[in-house]
Protein backbone atom coordinates (compact mmCIF):
# COMPACT_ATOMS: atom_id res chain seq x y z
CA UNK A 1 0.00 0.00 0.00
CA UNK A 2 2.78 2.20 0.94
CA UNK A 3 4.58 1.68 -2.56
CA UNK A 4 1.21 2.71 -4.14
CA UNK A 5 0.54 5.84 -2.45
CA UNK A 6 4.17 6.91 -3.31
CA UNK A 7 3.74 6.31 -7.11
CA UNK A 8 0.16 7.20 -7.18
CA UNK A 9 0.93 10.93 -5.55
CA UNK A 10 4.58 11.06 -7.92
CA UNK A 11 2.21 10.25 -10.97
CA UNK A 12 -0.60 12.63 -9.94
CA UNK A 13 2.10 15.63 -8.87
CA UNK A 14 3.04 14.77 -12.87
CA UNK A 15 -0.32 15.60 -14.26
CA UNK A 16 -0.74 18.81 -12.46
CA UNK A 17 1.87 20.65 -14.29
CA UNK A 18 0.82 21.98 -17.35
CA UNK A 19 2.43 20.29 -20.72
CA UNK A 20 1.97 20.22 -24.28
CA UNK A 21 -0.60 17.75 -23.97
CA UNK A 22 -2.55 20.24 -21.36
CA UNK A 23 -2.10 22.77 -23.70
CA UNK A 24 -3.77 20.76 -26.57
CA UNK A 25 -6.72 19.69 -24.49
CA UNK A 26 -7.07 23.73 -23.06
CA UNK A 27 -6.98 24.90 -27.16
CA UNK A 28 -9.26 21.96 -28.36
CA UNK A 29 -11.56 22.69 -25.44
CA UNK A 30 -11.50 26.60 -25.89
CA UNK A 31 -12.57 26.78 -29.56
CA UNK A 32 -14.39 23.75 -29.98
CA UNK A 33 -15.79 22.90 -26.85
CA UNK A 34 -15.24 19.78 -24.10
CA UNK A 35 -17.06 17.02 -26.26
CA UNK A 36 -14.48 17.48 -29.02
CA UNK A 37 -11.48 18.03 -26.56
CA UNK A 38 -12.48 14.53 -24.73
CA UNK A 39 -10.91 13.21 -27.84
CA UNK A 40 -7.78 14.59 -27.01
CA UNK A 41 -8.19 13.39 -23.82
CA UNK A 42 -8.76 9.94 -24.43
CA UNK A 43 -5.95 9.73 -27.29
CA UNK A 44 -3.68 10.63 -24.38
CA UNK A 45 -4.55 9.14 -22.23
CA UNK A 46 -4.07 5.91 -24.53
CA UNK A 47 -0.51 6.70 -25.51
CA UNK A 48 0.26 6.92 -21.87
CA UNK A 49 -1.44 3.56 -21.55
CA UNK A 50 0.61 2.13 -24.12
CA UNK A 51 3.83 3.58 -22.55
CA UNK A 52 2.76 1.98 -19.47
CA UNK A 53 1.96 -1.53 -20.88
CA UNK A 54 6.01 -1.44 -22.52
CA UNK A 55 7.63 -0.25 -19.26
CA UNK A 56 5.49 -2.90 -17.07
CA UNK A 57 5.80 -5.52 -19.73
CA UNK A 58 9.83 -4.49 -19.79
CA UNK A 59 10.31 -4.24 -16.67
CA UNK A 60 8.97 -7.35 -15.60
CA UNK A 61 11.45 -9.13 -17.92
CA UNK A 62 14.11 -7.72 -16.13
CA UNK A 63 16.09 -9.20 -12.75
CA UNK A 64 16.82 -7.27 -10.03
CA UNK A 65 20.40 -6.20 -9.38
CA UNK A 66 21.15 -6.81 -13.14
CA UNK A 67 23.29 -4.20 -15.01
CA UNK A 68 20.23 -3.40 -17.12
CA UNK A 69 18.10 -2.81 -14.10
CA UNK A 70 20.30 -0.74 -12.17
CA UNK A 71 20.93 1.30 -15.47
CA UNK A 72 17.26 1.69 -15.95
CA UNK A 73 16.50 2.57 -12.29
CA UNK A 74 19.79 5.38 -12.74
CA UNK A 75 18.50 6.53 -16.27
CA UNK A 76 14.69 6.84 -14.79
CA UNK A 77 16.10 8.70 -11.37
CA UNK A 78 17.84 10.96 -13.24
CA UNK A 79 15.01 11.92 -15.52
CA UNK A 80 12.73 12.76 -12.26
CA UNK A 81 15.54 14.85 -10.68
CA UNK A 82 15.40 16.66 -14.30
CA UNK A 83 11.83 17.17 -14.16
CA UNK A 84 11.26 17.95 -10.78
CA UNK A 85 14.35 20.91 -10.96
CA UNK A 86 12.57 21.59 -14.44
CA UNK A 87 8.98 22.31 -12.55
CA UNK A 88 10.64 24.29 -9.46
CA UNK A 89 12.75 26.80 -11.93
CA UNK A 90 9.55 27.48 -14.03
CA UNK A 91 7.12 27.72 -11.52
CA UNK A 92 4.60 30.63 -11.98
CA UNK A 93 5.95 31.16 -15.58
CA UNK A 94 3.48 29.02 -17.13
CA UNK A 95 0.93 30.82 -19.50
CA UNK A 96 -2.54 29.45 -19.28
CA UNK A 97 -4.40 31.52 -21.81
CA UNK A 98 -5.42 29.20 -24.85
CA UNK A 99 -4.54 29.82 -28.25
CA UNK A 100 -7.95 30.04 -30.05
CA UNK A 101 -6.51 30.57 -33.51
CA UNK A 102 -4.47 27.03 -33.21
CA UNK A 103 -7.13 25.36 -31.33
CA UNK A 104 -9.37 26.04 -34.66
CA UNK A 105 -7.31 24.55 -36.63
CA UNK A 106 -6.14 21.74 -34.92
CA UNK A 107 -9.66 20.22 -33.75
CA UNK A 108 -11.28 18.77 -36.90
CA UNK A 109 -13.93 16.91 -35.04
CA UNK A 110 -14.05 14.20 -32.12
CA UNK A 111 -11.97 11.90 -34.09
CA UNK A 112 -9.63 14.33 -35.33
CA UNK A 113 -9.01 15.29 -31.76
CA UNK A 114 -8.54 11.91 -30.83
CA UNK A 115 -5.64 11.45 -33.22
CA UNK A 116 -3.89 14.82 -32.14
CA UNK A 117 -4.19 13.88 -28.46
CA UNK A 118 -2.61 10.16 -29.43
CA UNK A 119 0.40 11.70 -31.67
CA UNK A 120 1.23 14.04 -28.92
CA UNK A 121 1.62 11.65 -26.23
CA UNK A 122 3.31 9.11 -28.51
CA UNK A 123 5.71 12.16 -29.85
CA UNK A 124 6.62 12.88 -26.23
CA UNK A 125 9.75 10.95 -25.29
CA UNK A 126 9.64 12.04 -21.19
CA UNK A 127 6.54 9.92 -21.08
CA UNK A 128 8.56 6.68 -21.43
CA UNK A 129 11.14 7.02 -19.47
CA UNK A 130 8.97 8.42 -16.71
CA UNK A 131 6.74 5.75 -16.81
CA UNK A 132 10.08 3.43 -17.05
CA UNK A 133 11.33 4.97 -13.51
CA UNK A 134 7.90 4.45 -11.79
CA UNK A 135 7.42 1.03 -13.39
CA UNK A 136 11.24 0.17 -12.13
CA UNK A 137 9.94 0.77 -8.00
CA UNK A 138 7.30 -2.26 -8.54
CA UNK A 139 9.29 -5.00 -9.94
CA UNK A 140 8.79 -7.79 -7.74
CA UNK A 141 5.21 -7.22 -7.47
CA UNK A 142 2.30 -9.83 -9.35
CA UNK A 143 1.11 -9.25 -12.94
CA UNK A 144 -2.27 -8.18 -11.04
CA UNK A 145 -0.88 -5.69 -8.62
CA UNK A 146 1.15 -4.11 -11.81
CA UNK A 147 -2.39 -4.65 -14.18
CA UNK A 148 -4.21 -2.52 -10.78
CA UNK A 149 -0.84 -0.02 -10.76
CA UNK A 150 -1.57 0.89 -14.90
CA UNK A 151 -5.02 0.23 -14.70
CA UNK A 152 -4.98 3.40 -11.91
CA UNK A 153 -2.36 5.61 -13.70
CA UNK A 154 -4.46 5.15 -17.20
CA UNK A 155 -7.56 6.21 -15.45
CA UNK A 156 -6.16 9.36 -13.50
CA UNK A 157 -4.58 9.97 -16.63
CA UNK A 158 -8.28 10.15 -18.54
CA UNK A 159 -10.08 11.60 -15.96
CA UNK A 160 -7.98 14.51 -14.88
CA UNK A 161 -7.59 15.73 -18.58
CA UNK A 162 -11.14 15.47 -18.66
CA UNK A 163 -11.82 17.39 -16.04
CA UNK A 164 -9.33 20.16 -17.76
CA UNK A 165 -11.59 20.43 -20.53
CA UNK A 166 -14.50 20.81 -18.56
CA UNK A 167 -13.15 23.24 -16.46
CA UNK A 168 -10.99 25.18 -19.05
CA UNK A 169 -14.22 27.28 -20.53
CA UNK A 170 -14.48 28.69 -17.39
CA UNK A 171 -12.85 31.35 -17.10
CA UNK A 172 -13.31 31.73 -13.54
CA UNK A 173 -11.69 28.54 -12.70
CA UNK A 174 -8.82 28.94 -15.16
CA UNK A 175 -8.12 32.38 -13.34
CA UNK A 176 -7.96 30.60 -9.80
CA UNK A 177 -6.05 27.15 -11.57
CA UNK A 178 -3.38 29.99 -12.52
CA UNK A 179 -2.82 31.59 -9.17
CA UNK A 180 -2.36 27.98 -7.91
CA UNK A 181 -0.48 26.73 -10.31
CA UNK A 182 2.69 28.17 -8.62
CA UNK A 183 3.08 26.12 -5.93
CA UNK A 184 1.44 23.00 -7.44
CA UNK A 185 4.89 23.30 -10.07
CA UNK A 186 6.93 23.42 -6.69
CA UNK A 187 5.09 20.71 -4.38
CA UNK A 188 5.62 18.24 -8.08
CA UNK A 189 9.04 19.68 -8.56
CA UNK A 190 9.75 18.40 -4.96
CA UNK A 191 7.88 15.59 -4.69
CA UNK A 192 9.64 14.00 -7.69
CA UNK A 193 13.21 15.20 -6.64
CA UNK A 194 12.67 13.49 -3.30
CA UNK A 195 11.52 10.66 -5.21
CA UNK A 196 14.47 10.41 -7.19
CA UNK A 197 17.00 10.78 -4.00
CA UNK A 198 15.01 7.64 -2.74
CA UNK A 199 15.58 5.41 -5.23
CA UNK A 200 19.29 6.18 -5.53
CA UNK A 201 19.55 5.99 -1.34
CA UNK A 202 17.70 2.26 -2.44
CA UNK A 203 20.50 1.48 -4.76
CA UNK A 204 23.44 2.63 -2.62
CA UNK A 205 22.32 0.84 0.75
CA UNK A 206 19.96 -1.81 -0.92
Amino acid sequence: MQTFLIIAAAHFLALLSPGPDFFLIARTSASAGWRTASGACLGVALANGVFIVVAFAGVSLLRNGSALFITLQLAGCAYLLYIGQVFLRQAGRSQLAPDDAVGRTSAKGWLGSLGMGLASGILNPKNALFYASLASMVTGSTALAKLAYGSWMFAVVLLWDLLVALAIGNRRVLRRFGLALPWLERASGATLILLAIGVLMHLAWG
